[in-house]
């Protein structure tokens, strides 16, 4: 199904999977409706007594009601046992799966837009629920399908995308392949035409090594491998610059000049956009069918049920999962 855009009415909502209980999932959901709820519909599926004391929500039984909804719209759902803020609960494990699971439930079956993740506790899933899975990422490819999916980071001032992710630094030699990082820089490239609108992207490739090898005095992975990946994605037309040396990539003359920026391990991503915008980065998983994004921080069970949260990321990840949809249903030119 397509989204019409035409007005809120018309909108369809953007599902909202409820997260970790004990962490900040819950309040900054709320925060988030207080915040752009009138401007863009969605709804929160999750149990409503572990919402923050005093918020005013409201039962919705499908996507539609969600669109009128006064108040915070729930897809109530009984987890049972008691939540306690900052004591993550094994006994939530299964609603807090099935949450995740019902979400991207309604986006396939064309009920909702777009799926955004509030933050989950992965050793909690594992305790209650024997959550097989690294990460939110790797569950959602598997609810869909999809054999080769890739995690950008992304804000209004850097886009990132490691090759290799949730993996001891001793195997990223192992796991980084011709395959995969043409994978990765594949899967980029259409996300940025499909889903930011960016009709001709401009990629740059960070090298594994310091000096991205230094001519082989540091490494011979850039030699072996790395150039000729990019030297072949080249010749299909492709616009990559790389590999560079990592430290000289994100500058603010350095950024100008790409689109995207496809890194070789978490780390080297991750640690430039959290530090020019750790509240407002977004984690979105690119080569699924349908849109997610996610706050691009944890559960933070240290200030959970403080109200002292920042919903900052998760504003921006409603904003851009609504602009990702945008994106895909507007005429090409």
């Amino acid at each position: 199904m397509t989204p019409k855009l035409n007005n809120l009415v018309d909108r369809l909502p953007i599902a909202i999977s409820c997260g970790e209980p004990a962490g900040v999932g819950p309040e900054i959901a709320v925060a988030a409706w207080q915040a752009i709820g009138k401007d863009i519909p969605f709804l929160w599926i999750g149990d409503p007594t572990h919402l923050p004391d005093g918020t005013k929500w409201q039962a919705v039984t499908c996507a539609a009601d969600a669109i009128t909804a006064t108040f915070f719209p729930v897809l109530q759902r009984d987890f049972g046992a008691p939540n306690i803020a900052g004591q993550p609960n094994p006994k939530h494990a299964q609603c807090v799966i099935d949450s995740i699971a019902e979400a991207v439930a309604l986006v396939q079956s064309g009920d909702c837009a777009a799926l955004c993740t509030a933050p989950i506790h992965k050793q909690a899933l594992i305790d209650g629920a024997h959550f097989a899975y690294p990460g939110h990422t790797e569950y959602l490819a598997a609810l869909a399908g999809s054999s080769s999916v890739v995690m950008m980071l992304a804000s209004d001032m850097l886009r990132v995308v490691p090759a290799t992710i949730h993996i001891p630094v001793v195997e990223i030699t192992q796991k980084l392949t011709a395959a995969t990082l043409t994978d990765t820089i594949m899967i980029t490239h259409a996300a940025l035409i499909r889903d930011f609108g960016i009709l001709k992207p401009r990629l740059t490739v960070a090298g594994l090594n310091p000096h991205a090898g230094e001519g082989g005095k540091m490494g011979d992975e850039e030699i072996e491998m790395i150039t000729p990946t990019l030297d072949a994605l080249r010749a299909k037309g492709l616009q990559i610059t790389g590999p560079l040396s990592a430290d000289t990539m994100f500058h603010p003359a350095a950024r100008a000049t790409y689109d995207a920026a496809i890194c070789m391990y978490h780390d080297q991503a991750l640690i430039p956009i959290k530090t020019l915008d750790f509240s407002g980065g977004v984690n979105i998983t690119l080569g699924l069918p349908f849109v997610r994004t996610s706050p691009d921080h944890g559960t933070a069970f240290e200030i959970a049920g403080t109200g002292t949260a920042d919903a900052t990321s998760m504003i921006s990840a409603i904003r851009m999962a609504d602009d990702m949809v945008r994106a895909r249903t507007s005429p090409r030119t």
